[in-house]
């Protein structure tokens, strides 16, 4: 077996450089944070079985069939197309003149908000044998709310994930400034988990400076123990965690720091909801959890349509948390509740703009 230890300023990077020395087959023996000139890197220690790399496989069916897989390009977006193709089918079975007129409208607008087509039939099959059924009692089933705050989760530690620029980090401390308005005896921390995102930090600092919140960073696993050891002085931790780009999970960057077994950890889902459904996909794949828990969408204000909030209800089974619009971080995020979704979905009016 050959080992050999990597350094670089990311986990990403590392791992670029065991996959172009060792190669896919490398096994991870150790992942940790170091100091090096004065620098924070990831140091990773991995090993390589030579002898069995230089076995040769016995071409079994089964094996013939994975590296197929795993060497096919975009099999993934084919996929889709093939769904696609098998729901433009199915569609014409879908014939809006057998609903009553109030639900044919209700359809039809919730086709021009850009809801998929596969919701689209699982609420027409479930409209087509009650002609008084409003689509309101449907949906209700298919997307659920969880307001998100101190009174209504019994988590302590929330992490707010989500892609580069869906606005997790401002969301995150609106969340932290609105809960602390509620509570001025409440004691919250902000915790920076990014290690590459300068920016994010400096305004995390700045926030918890003017509004005396408490400000920690998670970078190395001894920032990890630390945490676990001081969360008892806390009633609230929200922790900033890093986007995830081409490669990365969730579930790995939680394993490698040891956040996996973190029983009150939640973690949500930050999203826009003007992404394309195939960056949905992607997205739901690569922040997948055991403690992802709900979705925030932010940037309402940008939207054109919603129907991307109904989808991935739907796809994910997560429920809608939190709603945030508007450019200020003071009363521009707010705990979600049913009422605010449908009236965004078939109005199109924004949460505190009710009246």
């Amino acid at each position: 077996m050959r080992m050999k230890t990597f350094r670089a300023p990311s986990q990403t990077e590392a791992y670029a450089l065991i996959k172009a020395d060792l190669g896919e087959d490398a096994v991870i023996l150790s992942n940790k944070m170091v100091s090096d000139n004065g620098s924070k890197c990831c140091e990773i220690v991995a090993a390589i079985d030579e002898i069995q790399q230089t076995e040769a496989k016995e071409p079994t069916r089964d094996i013939i069939i994975d590296d197929a897989l795993k060497e096919s390009v975009g099999w993934k977006h084919e996929w889709g197309q093939i769904k696609g193709h098998l729901m433009a089918l199915l569609k014409p079975q879908m014939n809006l003149q057998s609903l009553s007129p109030r639900q044919q409208l209700a359809m039809e607008y919730l086709e021009r908000e850009g809801v998929d087509n596969d919701v689209l039939l699982n609420v027409f099959y479930k409209l087509r044998d009650n002609s008084n059924l409003s689509i309101l009692r449907v949906l209700e089933k298919m997307a659920s709310v969880k307001p998100l705050g101190a009174d209504t989760w019994n988590r302590k530690m929330h992490a707010f994930a989500g892609p580069h620029g869906s606005g997790k980090t401002s969301a995150l401390i609106r969340t932290a400034l609105r809960e602390k308005a509620k509570n001025q005896d409440m004691s919250i921390c902000l915790v920076a988990a990014d290690g590459n995102k300068g920016k994010g930090r400096l305004v995390l600092k700045h926030y918890t400076e003017l509004s005396g919140l408490a400000y920690r960073e998670l970078i190395t696993h001894e920032d990890v123990a630390e945490l676990r050891r001081e969360a008892g002085k806390f009633d609230m931790i929200f922790i900033d965690l890093p986007g995830m780009s081409v490669n990365n999970k969730l579930e790995d960057w939680l394993l490698a720091h040891g956040m996996e077994g973190w029983n009150d950890l939640a973690i949500h889902l930050v999203l826009n909801p003007y992404y394309s459904s195939e960056q949905y996909q992607v997205f739901a794949e690569r922040y997948k959890s055991s403690k992802l828990a709900s979705v925030i969408w932010t940037k309402l204000d940008e939207a054109c349509t919603f129907g991307a909030i109904l989808n991935m209800a739907c796809s994910s089974g997560l429920p809608v948390s939190a709603l945030s619009y508007g450019s200020g971080l003071k009363n521009s995020i707010t705990p979600a509740t049913k009422e605010m979704l449908w009236r965004m979905l078939f109005m199109r009016q924004l949460p505190g703009c009710e009246n």
